[in-house]
């Protein structure tokens, strides 16, 4: 349930950044999303046609670009992608890691129609 406000969110920077712009619709927007946050693509498409109805981004096609996780040990500073649920350093076997890569979740760019 947490996507509504993830996506009210998205609506209110995606039409902060077409007004500034003077847009007349917003056609699209990518989204970059990391493989370990807990953003659900279709949930957050569900919404977003809800919310943005009788709004300039109504009908926006909203594209997801998903990142894949990336760790690196502590101890031996290997970099690696962890297999499922195993994030144990595969050289040293330490389970001293921290997350490189795959938390994100960010607006990375408006289409518009001006």
């Amino acid at each position: 349930m947490h996507e509504l406000p993830v996506a009210e969110n998205l609506l209110e920077i995606t039409l902060r950044h077409a007004r500034q712009a003077n847009a007349k619709r917003v056609t699209d927007l990518y989204l970059v999303v990391g493989q370990l946050s807990s953003i659900i693509d279709d949930s957050i498409q569900f919404y977003w046609d809800i919310i943005s109805e009788d709004s300039i981004a109504e009908g926006a096609v909203l594209h997801f670009r998903r990142i894949p996780t990336r760790m690196q040990c502590r101890f031996c500073e290997h970099q690696f992608s962890p297999a499922g649920d195993d994030f144990a350093c595969p050289e040293c076997q330490s389970t001293q890691v921290h997350i490189v890569a795959g938390e994100e979740f960010f607006l990375e760019s408006i289409n518009i129609d001006e």
